[in-house]
């Protein structure tokens, strides 16, 4: 993976905009360039997971829920085991089995045994996850215009590209 040098001027940001100490209301510089980058990316999920709360919760569904519905749809009618559901998540959590319990319980997905492995538990959605999954794509597609959609083709590619290379420190 190739270095990516940014400035300012290439990124076509306003150098006089809001910072996040601004944003924040904090009086005393943070310690370093490292510390504000990765406040500010966490900021910046808080905005986003608030937004799509606000989209969810009408629903009655909570993120790791509304990530299980897409991560199955993405799967097909094969489905997927809870182990495989559990290492596509975007958040990770320690109890994907009461997760999809909850879900089963409310109609959204289907767990049944496997008649080879007996150990082996396949999840799929219902009729009812895949309709919801299905009526929530717009209006999640909305929430990241509104947060994202001021930004160009290019600038999107960059956070994205950005983002790929934090994710991949050691």
């Amino acid at each position: 993976m190739g270095v990516l040098t940014l400035s300012v001027s290439t990124l076509n940001i306003d150098p006089m905009s809001q910072t996040l100490r601004d944003e924040l209301r904090q009086d005393k510089p943070v310690n370093s360039l490292c510390e504000e980058a990765a406040l500010s990316v966490l900021r910046t999920e808080a905005l986003v997971v608030e937004r799509l709360d606000r989209v969810l919760a009408p629903h009655g569904l909570s993120m790791p829920q509304y990530n299980v519905l897409r991560i199955l749809r993405g799967a097909g009618r094969g489905g997927l085991c809870r182990n495989e559901v559990r290492d596509r998540l975007i958040s990770r959590m320690p109890d994907v089995s009461r997760l999809l319990d909850r879900m089963e319980s409310a109609g959204l997905v289907y767990r049944v045994r496997s008649t080879e492995d007996r150990r082996l538990v396949n999840t799929t959605l219902t009729p009812k996850g895949r309709m919801l999954v299905d009526v929530l794509d717009e209006e999640v597609v909305a929430a990241h215009e509104t947060l994202l959609g001021h930004l160009s083709n290019e600038q999107l590619q960059t956070l994205i590209d950005l983002l790929s290379l934090a994710r991949a420190a050691p």
